[in-house]
C-alpha cells in the first residue's frame, strides 16, 4: 500500500484485520489493456498493442505488429489477479504471459490460452476463464524506475511520489533506501508545475533529452489523474528502453467512488467477472460489504466502527468472515438482505451485529433482525449490541422477539462472546 511510505519508518507491517479494507475502497476493477488504453489515448508512451478474443485474431494481430513495429511480441492473459507469468491453464499450458518472434505459432499458442482456466497463486483453486489476450510488442528495459500520484489526507491533496528504484515493491525500497524515494505535494489550484516536473524527472535520474521527455510525461499523468477523478495513479516500472525511449510500462489506476456520476464511461468498464458474488449483489442493495476468510460474520454501521468491530474479534482469537457496513440510511429491507448475505457463507459459524445508532434508528435494525431470524431460520448464534438512538426500544423488542439472540450493550463482552460462540458451534 503506498500510504505506508508516509507513516513511521518501523511501520511496514499492518497486522490488523483491517489492511485489506483499507486497499479495497475507492477502486474498480479494470483489466490491463484498459487502463493502458486510457493512458494510449491521453498521449502518454505505452507498448503498442492490439486485443484478441480468438486465435485468428490473435495471429493477425501479432503478424500487424511484427510487420510494422515489434521484433518480439510478448502475449498476455487478461485477468485481474497477479502471478500469471507463473500461472497454469487448464490446457496444461505453463505461463499466462508469452514470449515469441514468430508470429506463425501465435494461433497454436493462444488456443491453448484463451477459453481455458488461468490458475495462479492469486485466484481460487479451479482459476479464472481467459476470454481476452493481449498481443503487444515486446520491449527490453535498460531502467526502471517509480511514479506515482495519490490522494494523502496528510498533505490535504496529490502528492507525486517517485524513485529511480523501479519495478519492485515501493514499500520495499522505503524501508530498505528511504533516500530513495521523492515527495512533493502538488497544488490544487495551481496544479502541476513544470519546474516540479522537471525536478521529479531529474530524481527518477533520467538524463539529457530524456528530462525533458520523463517531465512531459509527468505533466500528462497529472492531467489524467485530474481528469479521471483518480485517487491513485501508479506506474511501476516508469522505464527506460535501450533504444532511449521512455514508457510506462505498467499502470495501477483507483477512481474516487463518489465521482461515478461524472465518469459513467470508466465506471461501466469495470470487470466484476472475478468478484465475488456476494459483493456484487450488495453492490445492487446499496450496502459495502467486501468477504473475508474468517468464520463470524458482521454488520456494523459506518466503516470505522466496523473496523473496529474486525480488530476486537481478532484481538479475542476470532476471525471476521467480511466486512459488511449497512450506512446511516439502512431499512429494514437491507437489514434482512444482510443477513442473507451473511449466511449465504458457509464458513460462517456466529453473526455479530454491532450498531451505533447516530442518524441509524436501532429500532429499525432490531425489526430487520427479527424479520430476518424469522425468514431464514437462523441456525446459528447470533451476538447483537444496539447502542444509541432509540436502542432502549430496540434491546426490548430484541429481549420479547422470543428468538435466540444473545443481546450485549458491552463492545468487549459482545466481542468474546461472538469469538466464543464461533468456536464452540
Amino acid at each position: 500500500m503506498l500510504s505506508i511510505i508516509f507513516s513511521k519508518p518501523n511501520s511496514t507491517k499492518f497486522l490488523s484485520a483491517t489492511s485489506q479494507i483499507l486497499s479495497s475502497r475507492c477502486s474498480i476493477s479494470l483489466q490491463e489493456y484498459q487502463s493502458k488504453k486510457l493512458l494510449q489515448d491521453n498521449g502518454i508512451n505505452v507498448q503498442r498493442f492490439l486485443m484478441a478474443s480468438t486465435p485468428d485474431e490473435a495471429q493477425d494481430a501479432g503478424q500487424k505488429l511484427m510487420n510494422t513495429i515489434a521484433n518480439e511480441l510478448v502475449i498476455k492473459a487478461q485477468i485481474l489477479a497477479g502471478g500469471r507469468g507463473r500461472g497454469t491453464f487448464s490446457s496444461g499450458l505453463q505461463g499466462g504471459v508469452k514470449l515469441t518472434k514468430d508470429p506463425s505459432i501465435v494461433k497454436d499458442l493462444t488456443s491453448k490460452m484463451l477459453n481455458h482456466h488461468l490458475v495462479t497463486k492469486q485466484t481460487k483453486a479451479g482459476g479464472v476463464l481467459v476470454e481476452k489476450l493481449m498481443v503487444a510488442e515486446a520491449l527490453d528495459i535498460a531502467r526502471e524506475t517509480y511514479f506515482a500520484i495519490l490522494l494523502d489526507r496528510a498533505f490535504d491533496g496529490p502528492v507525486m511520489i517517485g524513485s529511480p528504484v523501479g519495478g519492485v515493491d515501493i514499500e520495499e525500497v522505503a524501508e530498505k533506501q528511504p533516500d530513495k524515494i521523492f515527495k512533493e505535494k502538488i497544488s490544487f489550484e495551481t496544479g502541476l508545475t513544470q519546474e516540479q516536473a522537471v525536478r521529479m524527472a531529474k530524481n527518477l535520474e533520467f538524463s539529457g533529452k530524456n528530462i525533458e521527455i520523463a517531465s512531459e510525461q509527468i505533466n500528462k499523468l497529472y492531467r489524467l489523474f485530474r481528469k479521471l477523478d483518480c485517487t491513485q495513479l501508479e506506474i511501476n516500472p516508469f522505464g527506460e528502453t535501450p533504444d532511449g525511449r521512455v514508457v510506462c510500462f505498467d499502470a495501477k489506476l483507483n477512481f474516487d467512488d463518489n465521482a461515478e456520476f461524472r465518469q459513467k464511461e470508466i465506471f461501466t468498464q469495470q470487470d466484476l467477472s472475478e468478484t465475488d458474488p456476494r459483493e456484487i449483489k450488495a453492490i445492487q442493495l446499496g450496502l459495502n460489504y467486501i468477504q473475508m476468510d474468517g468464520n463470524i460474520g458482521c454488520m456494523v454501521n459506518g466503516a470505522g466502527l466496523a473496523m473496529a468491530t474486525m480488530d476486537i474479534i481478532s484481538l479475542y482469537g476470532g476471525t471476521p468472515a467480511n466486512f459488511l457496513d449497512c450506512g446511516g440510511n439502512v431499512n429494514e429491507k437491507q437489514v434482512i438482505e444482510a443477513f442473507n448475505l451473511l449466511t449465504s457463507d458457509s464458513q460462517v459459524k456466529a453473526i455479530f451485529v454491532n450498531i451505533f445508532g447516530g442518524i441509524v434508528n436501532c429500532g429499525t435494525i432490531a425489526n430487520g433482525i427479527v424479520n430476518a431470524c424469522r425468514t431464514i431460520d437462523l441456525k446459528i448464534p447470533l451476538i447483537v449490541r444496539l447502542q444509541g438512538t432509540n436502542a432502549e426500544k430496540a434491546n426490548e423488542i430484541i429481549l420479547n422477539s422470543g428468538l435466540n439472540i444473545i443481546p450485549e450493550l458491552d463492545f468487549d463482552s459482545a466481542a468474546k462472546k461472538a469469538c466464543a460462540a464461533s468456536s464452540s458451534s
